[in-house]
């Protein structure tokens, strides 16, 4: 299942917004002038001053809403951590997964008896998910619940069968701040395989649209020190040469 990443929406004009923040913070400027003179050049240099002074609470005032699929359950348990964001999730309650596609690990998938025993497994879950659903949805009509809110009923219950693997399709909206520190976290090596995959097609995304805003996102060693001490991959520069040119 191929991982898929849009960026659907963003704030216009997203850099000369955060650079217009600043100029109130750092300029004696009033509401009335402060779109005033931001060019191109100006804009740039804000940006860079915010970023030389680590004063990151402009860059908030913008925000950007992914459209996600071809993701784990597992990797959204971990998505939804980042709680300064918003998220609609495609629900397991009201939609029936007469198939459900799933995630295969990339070791699994170069192994053929490990993606062999992966794959009946699958198989088992969605023979067990419809068995149960089946009976439950009886159970419920003859209980005296319409066909509709059996259904809801028992793939409520039935749900409960599906692996952490299970595909899933989620939008999410975050600020700039609360972006950069995603990157941080998820761009970094030692970040889950799945997750970094995805930090790494949203950051592609937003530099297309707001290059100097996110001119140096990325795992923490972008900076110049990696945070994660004995636990450090080792690879700083190679790190910092990938995402310092991903685009």
């Amino acid at each position: 299942m191929e991982q898929k990443v849009k960026l659907i929406q963003y704030s216009q004009e997203a850099e000369k917004i955060v650079s217009s923040a600043a100029k109130l913070c750092y300029s004696s400027s009033t509401v009335d002038d402060i779109m005033d003179n931001l060019n191109e050049e100006s804009v740039k240099k804000f940006l860079d001053m915010l970023m030389s002074y680590g004063h990151e609470s402009p860059i908030e005032h913008v925000n950007f809403t992914f459209a996600i699929e071809g993701v784990s359950r597992s990797l959204t348990h971990q998505l939804v951590r980042h709680r300064l964001a918003s998220y609609s999730q495609q629900s397991q309650r009201y939609v029936r997964l007469e198939q459900f596609d799933y995630i295969i690990p990339p070791e699994i998938e170069r192994d053929e008896k490990a993606r062999e025993i992966y794959i009946s497994s699958m198989k088992a879950s969605q023979k067990a998910y419809d068995e149960l659903s089946d009976i439950l949805k009886k159970k419920y009509i003859s209980e005296g619940f319409t066909e509709v809110n059996a259904e809801k009923k028992a793939i409520e219950d039935a749900r409960y069968v599906f692996p952490n693997s299970c595909e899933t399709k989620i939008m999410v909206t975050m600020n700039a701040r609360s972006l950069i520190n995603f990157f941080r976290h998820r761009c970094c090596n030692r970040a889950q395989w799945e997750i970094r995959s995805l930090a790494e097609k949203m950051l592609i995304e937003v530099k297309k649209v707001a290059p100097t805003l996110f001119k140096y996102a990325g795992p923490s060693c972008i900076g110049g020190n990696c945070p994660e001490g004995k636990m450090t991959c080792g690879k700083i520069k190679e790190m910092q040469n990938r995402y310092l040119n991903i685009l």
